[in-house]
């Protein structure tokens, strides 16, 4: 086995460097660190890669040219260079890599996550927007947004001492209403799962830049990968199977608004053959992994930096309570009446962007980038969290000052604010979870006071992977606003 190892490593290290020197050869590539054999830039990242990162665009300049092993990357953390990538050669970077992950979780690269961009993937980006994320659609799901928000707040107001303060788990709270969301825009009922087993885990790992290591079973990445999909694939098709049966036995209420897998039997009724099962099933995945975590994190960030400012709690507060008539919860359609509290999201977006460096792209040709060659296969990351606060583009941008989205609808223009992505393939999902982060946050802010658990701040230490969350979940102290007990008594 030693000899065997000794042997791949020697190979891919030739491989490696004559591979190099000839796509390096009559190349204008940007600047780039020093290298090492085999790794090639690997071990230049730390665990928060998008501050690693930042630090080797900082010393390299805004574009940068590294090598993940056998991988050529495109590091972009400027404005005017992601621009020109999602703008100018936005049909070039529509692509994702390829990697063991979206073979295995990604149903054989066929979900609209890992689809390469083609007709497949605008069917299925067509088909999504339709059924979820249009306006319309968000506007029919509105009702389940409140109601599972209402009980959230029911669940909070369910004790005798209305005067007491109570501790919660605000990562716990979020994440279970988020889900539960989901759960029934998706399949019409409430379900539980493990907080991790949707986890928006990694689309790429370190056996996808060294592939030698796959043949000596390196971590058992793809072992742990097939026991994660066989447990999602049962409980996917355990969802449209109960959808289907409910149909063909006719327990479908006439008149009554359709669930997504509802949605989907009937599309796939009209083309079998295309819309089969695993396609529905990868359908149904996205709402999953990009849908819950990412909102319920975000809500998590945005509370820890309120507890720790109690001036932009109270002015948002005050918004609140004099916008929302006394006696009335807060609605979706109240939010265009809350520009504050939307500030409040987007300076939570430009502080901690829940994919700090976005989600992979790939090159489908060659391209230049500011000048700079780029190769076809070229994985492009860009560094939001580093462009979102950057002391050349905002101003104190390490300073949690809302009012600098004031009058700004979406964010600023000029790629300087992007954390959802942009191009073709920008998270389908922003608006809906914009809407469901305002409608949350509004109404634990409108009908609870809040304080910190004891005199010291939040504690807003980073876990840095493909998301970006708090090393230590939020816990926080709340009781019942007096003015608000009327209310909080009915429901």
């Amino acid at each position: 086995m030693e000899l065997l190892l000794s042997s791949l490593v020697l190979i891919f290290s030739i491989f490696f460097i004559l591979k190099h020197l000839n796509s390096s050869k009559h190349r204008n590539l940007p600047p780039s660190p020093p290298s090492l054999p085999i790794l090639g830039h690997l071990h230049l990242l730390k665990n928060a890669s998008h501050r690693a990162l930042q630090s080797l665009s900082n010393k390299h300049g805004p574009i940068t040219y590294l090598q993940f092993g056998c991988r050529s990357v495109l590091l972009v953390s400027s404005p005017s260079a992601a621009e020109q990538c999602f703008s100018e050669n936005d049909v070039v970077f529509a692509n994702r890599p390829d990697s063991i992950a979206s073979k295995i979780l990604g149903y054989n690269s066929t979900t609209i996550g890992f689809a390469p961009y083609g007709d497949h993937w605008r069917n299925l980006r067509r088909l999504t927007t339709i059924q979820i994320f249009s306006s319309a659609s968000l506007q029919h799901s509105s009702a389940i947004r409140a109601e599972e928000t209402r009980l959230l707040v029911r669940k909070l107001t369910n004790f005798s001492d209305s005067k007491a303060w109570r501790k919660v788990n605000l990562n716990n709270l979020f994440f279970k209403l988020v889900h539960d969301v989901v759960m029934m825009v998706v399949c019409g009922k409430r379900g539980c799962v493990s907080n991790d087993f949707f986890g928006f885990g990694k689309i790429m790992d370190f056996c996808d830049c060294v592939p030698f290591l796959r043949f000596v079973g390196f971590k058992e990445v793809e072992k742990k990968m097939m026991n994660l999909q066989r447990k999602r694939d049962g409980f996917l098709q355990g969802l449209i199977d109960e959808a289907r049966e409910k149909i063909n036995g006719g327990s479908s209420l006439v008149g009554e608004r359709k669930t997504y897998i509802e949605a989907l039997l009937e599309i796939q009724r009209a083309e079998p053959e295309y819309y089969t099962d695993e396609i529905l099933k990868g359908l149904i995945l996205l709402m999953f992994t990009a849908g819950t975590h990412t909102t319920s994190i975000t809500m998590e960030w945005a509370m820890s930096l309120l507890l720790n400012h109690p001036h932009e709690l109270n002015k948002v507060k005050n918004e609140i309570d004099n916008n929302i008539p006394p006696g009335k919860l807060l609605m979706d359609s109240d939010l265009h009446k809350l520009p504050y509290l939307r500030c409040i999201i987007n300076e939570t977006l430009r502080l901690y962007p829940v994919a700090p460096l976005l989600v992979p792209h790939t090159s489908s040709e060659d391209c230049k980038i500011e000048g700079f060659d780029v190769q076809k296969g070229t994985i492009l990351l860009v560094n939001a969290w580093a462009i979102q606060r950057d002391p050349k583009l905002w101003d104190e941008p390490e300073m949690f000052k809302p009012e600098r989205f004031k009058g700004i609808e979406g964010g600023f223009d000029g790629f300087r604010f992007i954390p959802f992505g942009v191009g073709r393939r920008a998270c389908p999902g922003s608006g809906m979870a914009l809407r469901l982060s305002g409608l949350a946050l509004g109404t634990l802010i409108q009908c609870f006071e809040w304080e910190r658990e004891g005199s010291e701040l939040v504690d807003l230490e980073e876990v840095a992977g493909l998301i970006l969350s708090k090393a230590k979940p939020l816990e926080a102290l709340y009781r019942p606003r007096p003015c608000m007990m009327s209310i909080l008594s009915q429901l």
